[in-house]
């Protein structure tokens, strides 16, 4: 099986073509696939094509992703669209368009002033216009081959797809505080579009995740849908802040501040660095209790994000010459990383690389 989902993925990345390769597990896999985390294509498959494209999450998929990520944003005439952030000038054309020059405008997002170009002040069709570009080119030079060949696409069609090939969303609301702000809530269109395709109960393959905690509270009243808590390596939710709360994200992974999050989520998504803490010289220290204590509270840990290149590993887990230019985005021990964090217990991982993480976890779990 494993060398069959392998050999497709290769197929996938040479060629940019999508196969059908997702298959049901034997009966006498069906339970112990149950117990084993769950590989979450982040943003897709976003160390192979532009993140949050179509291109993206039918890469992740056919690498063997089980879930794939929306972050979700609206544009003005309330659609949600697939960005990672409502500022679009770094993951699209817009800055080459001229007939949008005048749209460039600074705002307040979450406390901080941002330049460019946000979704809010585009209807769907103007947004249709756009193509999708790598966010992050010098990082992965690779992925600038797409640049054109993607719109972004809207929540809908990311659930489309994930209908289509059997597998879950795992969406993002982002800043709903300013969202909400603005008039353009995104939980009721969030809903009402997993609910036109039957996706709203316990059971149904969907999280829906957020660093807020205001939005999952109300969530929590009108969905059976799981929640996931996001828990940053530092900082703060932002609705605290704006409400003059001094808790911060410290506050969430104490057992008490646990158990208070079971309260309104089912699980937790945290930073690897709340899991394998880092020290001054980027290696690992000894493991926290954070996976026990949330287990013990009735939540399940997923991380993120786990990631291919040198400069996104911890240090163990680098490989080759630091003296190298090309040594920041040269692929590291990813395998390994993942390895150490899956014999750690924790129930999922976010990964730009939905392939390495599938065949770490068929390995690791191949005799339990």
């Amino acid at each position: 099986m494993l060398r069959k989902l392998l050999a497709v993925a290769l197929t996938v990345l040479a060629t940019g073509t999508v196969a059908v390769v997702l298959h049901e597990p034997d009966p006498a896999s069906a339970d112990r696939r149950a117990r084993e985390p769950i590989v979450i294509g982040h943003r897709g498959a976003s160390a192979h094509r532009p993140e949050h494209t179509l291109l993206s999450y039918e890469t992740a998929i056919a690498l063997g992703a089980d879930y794939i990520e929306p972050d979700l944003v609206s544009t003005k005439d309330g659609v949600l669209v697939a960005r990672h952030e409502n500022e679009i000038g770094g993951t699209t054309d817009v800055d080459s368009r001229p007939e949008f020059a005048a749209r460039r405008t600074t705002k307040t997002i979450d406390g901080r002033p941002v330049t460019g170009w946000f979704t809010e002040d585009f209807t769907l069709a103007e947004l249709r216009t756009l193509k999708a570009e790598e966010r992050i080119p010098d990082l992965r030079p690779d992925n600038t081959a797409f640049h054109g060949l993607a719109q972004i696409p809207t929540f809908e069609e990311v659930v489309q797809l994930a209908h289509r090939h059997g597998v879950g969303v795992y969406p993002e609301t982002k800043h709903p505080t300013y969202f909400d702000s603005i008039g353009l809530s995104l939980e009721e269109p969030l809903l009402e579009v997993l609910n036109r395709y039957g996706w709203n109960g316990r059971r149904d393959p969907v999280f829906i995740q957020s660093f807020e905690t205001a939005n999952l509270r109300e969530l929590r009243r009108k969905t059976r849908l799981p929640l996931i808590q996001l828990i940053n390596a530092t900082g703060a939710p932002y609705d605290w802040v704006a409400a003059g709360d001094p808790r911060t994200y410290d506050t969430m992974v104490t057992p008490e501040g646990l158990r208070e999050v079971a309260r309104h989520a089912d699980g937790v998504g945290v930073d690897t660095r709340r899991i394998v803490p880092v020290g001054p010289d980027g290696r690992l220290l000894e493991p926290t209790t954070l996976i026990r204590d949330a287990h013990r509270a009735g939540l399940a840990v997923h991380t993120w994000t786990i990631r291919n290149e040198n400069s996104q590993l911890p240090v163990d887990f680098r490989l080759g010459d630091p003296a190298n230019p090309v040594f920041p985005r040269a692929m590291g021990d990813v395998a390994g990383w993942l390895d150490k964090l899956y014999r750690l217990g924790l129930d999922g991982v976010f990964a730009d690389d939905p392939g390495v993480a599938r065949a770490v976890r068929d390995r690791v779990f191949s005799d339990r």
